[in-house]
This record gives structure tokens, C-alpha cells and sequence, in this order.
């Protein structure tokens, strides 16, 4: 759905009122004013589909236990952090993106570490290529050429988001439980592999089984990203 630029003439007191809101919201004004007219002429827009697929994850994270959501800084990103049993308590933060189209990516995750430990920051940079390895080996031929579409820096990670091929399995709450499953279990693997008290090669195979079982959930449900 293309975007083009189109003049309105409206009284300054409508204006500021959208401003208003359109700050509260953390959009924009052209957005906000695409947001009410697309309602109220029941038009279905990206944003909405973006909008109903947070608000589902919402609703599943609030029955979740370690993730806390922030305010979303942008009609298409959603903020959730997660706390490490590290020293100092450092969190992970994992900013999803969401795009307009989504085919073949429905949008991007990234994951930062929000800490400046050298070791934690090399034990994350270790954990990120071992889960790219691990993916790459089991779902890769999923993907474009074989490869994640993921990029790895010291306490960085990006990942673009794949969405299921099969029309039927593109709703909006099964993207959204798709990607929180997801989630979910990066994180999990995560502290296993910084915070976990056993020799890195037994950490790996027991992270490398739960992804398997996780695999097999997912492919029933059609739900791998």
C-alpha cells in the first residue's frame, strides 16, 4: 500500500488537538490523521495489522514471567527487556520491528546487551554465532541462499523475522504468538549459555536439544520464523 502527499486544510484548534495526541502516541501527525480516517472508513491499513499483532503479543507477554514491555518508541517497534542472574544485573534488550509488507520478512528483531562487562559482551558475541550456527544448520535452507539473515557484533544481534509461506497461517495473533514463542526461546537459550554454570560444549548440546523440541512444536504449528 503506497504512500503519497495530499493537502488538508483543517482549523489550527483540530491541529493542535491531533499534535496532541499524535505525541502521546508517539506518532506522527500525517500518521495519527491515516490512523483515524483509515477507522472510521473501516480501510484496512499496514499500520492496523502492525497494531493488532502488538497488541496480541501484549497480551500473551502479560501472562510471561522475566519480560517487562516499554512504551513502544514507534507506531512499528515494540520494546521488551529481560533481566540477566549475572553480576550487577545487567538487562537484554529486544527491540522488535515490524514492517509494512511483509513478505518475505514480516520484520527484524534486535537483541542488545545493556552493559559495558568485556567478558559479558564476549560471552554474547560467543552465544550469537553458536544460535546463527545452530539455525543455520537446522532451518537454513528455509532462508534466501542457506544463510540467517542476522548480523552479530559484541552485545548485538539482528535478525529479520521470515513469515510463514502458508496465506492461511499469516493472522495477525499467529505472526504475533509465532515471533513471542520465538523470542522466548532465544532468551531462554541465552542464559543458559552467559549465566549457565556447566562447561560451554554440555551448555551447547542442552540448548541445541531444547531448540530441537522447540523446532518440532513449531513446524506442527506452522509457526517457524
Amino acid at each position: 500500500m503506497d504512500r503519497n502527499v495530499y493537502s488538508l486544510v483543517l482549523l489550527d484548534d483540530v491541529v493542535d488537538a491531533v499534535d496532541k495526541l499524535a505525541y502521546e502516541r508517539s506518532t506522527s501527525r500525517s500518521g495519527l490523521i491515516n490512523q483515524i480516517l483509515a477507522d472510521y472508513l473501516s480501510c484496512p491499513i499496514p499500520e492496523n495489522r502492525i497494531r493488532d499483532i502488538f497488541t496480541c503479543m501484549e497480551k500473551m507477554f502479560a501472562g510471561m514471567d522475566g519480560f517487562q514491555l516499554r512504551d513502544p518508541p514507534s507506531d512499528s517497534m515494540i520494546s521488551i527487556r529481560s533481566a540477566l542472574h549475572y553480576r550487577y544485573r545487567p538487562t537484554v534488550r529486544y527491540a522488535l520491528e515490524l514492517y509494512r509488507k511483509c513478505e518475505p520478512y514480516v520484520g527484524e528483531l534486535r537483541v542488545s546487551f545493556r552493559t559495558q562487562n568485556e567478558e559479558l559482551l564476549g560471552l554474547s558475541e560467543e552465544f550469537f554465532r553458536f544460535w546463527n550456527s545452530l539455525e543455520t544448520q537446522w532451518i537454513g535452507n528455509r532462508f534466501r541462499g542457506g544463510h540467517i539473515p542476522c548480523s552479530i557484533d559484541p552485545g548485538r544481534y539482528s535478525r529479520q523475522l521470515q513469515c510463514s509461506r502458508a496465506e492461511e497461517e499469516q493472522t495477525n495473533e499467529r505472526i504475533a504468538r509465532a515471533i513471542l514463542l520465538y523470542i522466548r526461546e532465544f532468551d531462554s537459550a541465552m542464559k543458559k549459555y552467559v549465566c549457565g554454570p556447566d562447561g560451554t560444549e554440555k551448555t551447547e548440546r542442552e540448548i541445541e536439544g531444547e531448540y530441537l523440541d522447540y523446532l518440532k512444536k513449531a513446524m506442527i504449528k506452522a509457526m517457524i520464523l
